[in-house]
């Protein structure tokens, strides 16, 4: 497939992922097809090698795994996370004024680019839980139509407003989605989801940018789109985990939630999710006393996204180790191990693209800039493994509509399936 071939499945992933919970169904609706079957943390893992499985947790959180037909040298495993920031509904959202408009209460979710929410189309995604007769269940939601708008403040009330503005989110930041201040979002939710609104015992509801992502600037070199970060790097290594061969290593497709808000949950990666699955199938299949060197030879890639070069600011990164889009994957350093990138990884990583034909760059922060976080460390925090910090360059991370390159997404596919396959 072509770079532009790769980009538009990358966007069209995103565009039926408005949501961690929508992403992680898309997820295993490709795994399925892949053949992959379906396992539950309530029952015991019935495993069988040469055999696919995955495992879904929390509908937020996913790991898929390949069994080798012997025994294993190792694990190959890539980490992404599913969530991006955004605004959260808090309960009882309704929120009316002078009989005339209808706002939802919402509040931050992650590090946002607050400016980039104002004035766009936005609509409401997540998952309910319903009331039935076998018990409690939970449903998938999104109105995909544009549903409410956070208007700005015009420029005749505040003249000021261009030399800068400190946007307050429970005043500023509050969607403008109803005239009628009898509404309410759980009779939509129910017309929706054709349920009886009294079958609605609880909701996790988001607000999302609605805008299409698209193809950017001269010869399509970019794409701009929500919640490439991260769900650029949830695509790609799911694109080159299916398409590797590998007869040697167990190879682990995992996507953890809550990596924006730190990670600290039972499905994020400072969880037993990864070490529990790992040994739950060292148990299934009778290898419990090989695990420790099957670890000591594993290696796990923490794939999330890193900053390019901003055109306008290139005074904001390294100089020696700025990342440009449409230049090759990122490969991410840092001296306090924020990513966990060393010499020995990051030559395995680095071997593998040059054996590859694939183009990689380094990236460093500023000395006297502190950058964000990732769920490299956390993960190895709970199984002792090599690891390196990957993944694409972009521009506006955090923004509403972010923006990368093209070619990067089929070379962090590419590098995903070579990752995969190396023995």
């Amino acid at each position: 497939m072509g770079a532009k071939n790769v980009a538009q499945g990358l966007l069209d992933f995103i565009e039926a992922s408005p949501t961690c919970y929508h992403a992680v169904k898309n997820v295993r609706e490709k795994l399925e097809n892949a053949g992959f079957e379906a396992l539950d943390e309530k029952m015991d893992y019935q495993l069988i090698p040469g055999k696919k499985f995955y495992v879904i947790r929390n509908d937020s959180s996913v790991i898929a795994f390949v069994l080798p037909q012997q025994m294993p040298k190792g694990f190959r495993v890539m980490a992404s996370h599913s969530d991006s920031p955004c605004f959260k509904l808090k309960e009882n959202p309704e929120v009316a004024l002078e009989n005339a408009y209808v706002k939802f209460n919402v509040e931050k979710y992650g590090g946002m680019i607050l400016s980039t929410w104002l004035d766009r189309p936005l609509s409401v995604a997540g998952r309910v839980v319903v009331k039935e007769e076998s018990g409690l269940a939970t449903k998938l939601v999104d109105f995909e139509e544009k549903l409410c708008i956070i208007p700005n403040v015009a420029i005749h009330f505040n003249r000021e407003m261009n030399k800068g503005i400190e946007y307050n989110p429970q005043i500023d930041m509050q969607p403008l989605w109803s005239a009628n201040k009898e509404d309410k979002i759980n009779s939509l939710i129910a017309k929706k989801l054709q349920i009886d609104e009294t079958q609605i015992l609880g909701a996790d509801l988001f607000v999302y940018n609605q805008e299409k992502g698209c193809f950017i600037g001269n010869d399509d070199a970019f794409i701009g789109s929500p919640r490439i970060d991260d769900l650029g790097c949830v695509y790609t290594t799911l694109e080159g985990f299916l398409a590797a061969q590998n007869t040697e290593f167990i190879t682990m497709y995992c996507v953890f939630d809550h990596e924006e808000v730190g990670s600290c949950t039972r499905q994020g990666a400072d969880s037993d999710f990864l070490a529990s699955t790992m040994n739950r199938i060292g148990v299934s299949l009778n290898w419990e006393k090989d695990m420790p060197k099957l670890m000591a030879n594993s290696l796990l890639m923490s794939v999330d996204n890193g900053h390019a070069l901003h055109p306008n600011h290139p005074e904001k990164s390294d100089g020696q180790n700025h990342p440009l889009l449409n230049k090759g994957i990122v490969i991410k350093y840092h001296g306090n191990q924020q990513y966990t990138t060393d010499a020995y990884t990051g030559a395995l990583v680095k071997d593998i693209c040059i054996i590859n034909d694939i183009p990689y760059q380094t990236y460093h922060n500023r000395s006297d800039i502190m950058g964000g976080s990732t769920l490299g460390n956390i993960s190895i925090s709970h199984c002792s493994i090599p690891s390196a910090d990957i993944g694409l360059p972009q521009l506006a991370m955090h923004s509403a509509f972010e923006t990368a390159g093209t070619n990067d997404i089929q070379h962090l596919a590419e590098f995903a399936k070579y990752f995969y396959q190396c023995q």
